[in-house]
């Protein structure tokens, strides 16, 4: 099973979006409208982008 961690080749800014598309199986523009349209939203995204652990590939 894929763990959820920052894509190193899927980023815009961090690789969060790239990182929870590859996890969740989804296009990464997807996630990456979901985080700019979905209220409260960005805080969330700042919060993966310090916690979650770089992609190791």
């Amino acid at each position: 099973m894929n763990k959820l961690t920052k894509s190193s080749s899927d980023k815009i800014l961090f690789g969060v979006c790239g990182g929870m598309a590859d996890f969740f199986n989804l296009p990464s523009l997807i996630v990456r409208l979901l985080f700019v349209f979905v209220p409260g939203s960005i805080a969330v995204y700042l919060i993966f982008a310090l916690f979650l652990p770089k992609n190791s590939l």
